[in-house]
């Protein structure tokens, strides 16, 4: 079949046209329509992610146009996520598989493990135990131990389908022997044990919010996203029962996205640290131990 297309550079061109003629709705690992372009085009080539300039001007075979027009169309008609087209995600420079029985990762805990959680952590090499709550598809069990190389690190969601995605990238990374997985509701399925950090991104989206969503965020699971009338539902349980889950000297970190009023509304008597990340200052709260409620 004779395209218009020869090069990657036409298909580029030709995908940020479509893309912003669909008006499409970014924000699962690329910010704009030129980003997500060369991604799914470089990917679908399968051609290194990080190098577009040498190819610009490569011409193609139709079959290999004929294949990038039908992602290129599927993202701009579907509205359907780049990463689940792909099934992979990249966070803090790991690749993790992702397919729609999970959200898309993108949390900015991520960022803030790679430096330990200092100075909030003292030494990341003495952390033993770590907890992550709602993990889906593991990505921050992942990244937590490589920032805390010497902990176990337990892993919990609710969704079975979740934890199956989380199962294969935990493996990927011959991380088994490290980190376990356990299916239930959030502290439910836990031996008893105390966590010197305890790292959460649960569903934290209001009702209001959740009407409001784009049609790319309509396709991951509502139940990782859903937080109740105010977004606090799950959050409210989770800084509810910490304090039992801590070592004295522990740590809790949330992220809550664009939810800051609702939290301080919620705990304004606690004592909130607001982490400063790549997204702000509001979208990551920190409490210690000795802050949180007894219970």
């Amino acid at each position: 079949m004779t395209t218009p297309f020869c090069t990657v550079r036409d298909l580029l061109r030709y995908a940020v046209s479509r893309f912003n003629q669909a008006q499409l709705a970014f924000g699962h690992g690329s910010a704009n329509a030129y980003d997500e372009a060369a991604y799914l085009i470089l990917h679908t080539l399968h051609l290194p992610l990080d190098t577009l300039d040498p190819f610009l001007d490569a011409r193609l075979l139709d079959q290999e146009v004929d294949t990038v027009l039908k992602v290129i169309e599927r993202r701009a008609t579907d509205h359907v996520p780049a990463a689940y087209i792909t099934q992979e995600a990249w966070m803090h420079g790991l690749r993790f598989y992702v397919d729609e029985r999970v959200i898309v990762p993108r949390s900015f805990i991520g960022e803030l493990l790679a430096d330990g959680l200092q100075p909030y952590v003292a030494d990341p090499d003495e952390v033993g135990a770590v907890l992550e709550l709602c993990a889906g598809s593991g990505c921050l069990a992942i990244i937590a131990a490589h920032a805390f190389p010497n902990a176990d690190v337990d892993a919990v969601d609710i969704s079975t389908d979740a934890l199956e995605v989380a199962r294969i990238n935990v493996a990927d990374y011959a991380l088994e022997d490290r980190i376990a997985l356990f299916e239930g509701d959030l502290f439910a399925p836990l031996p008893e044990r105390r966590y010197e950090v305890i790292i959460a991104n649960p569903p934290y989206v209001n009702s209001d919010s959740m009407q409001a969503l784009p049609a790319e965020y309509r396709h991951e699971p509502q139940l990782a996203l859903a937080g109740g009338e105010d977004g606090m539902d799950i959050v409210r349980r989770i800084v509810k029962d910490a304090r039992n889950w801590l070592t004295d000297d522990g740590v809790l970190v949330v992220e809550i996205g664009n939810e800051r009023a609702n939290v301080e509304a919620a705990f304004g008597g606690l004592d909130l640290v607001w982490m400063s990340t790549s997204g702000g200052d509001d979208t990551v709260f920190l409490i210690q131990a000795s802050d949180l409620p007894a219970v």
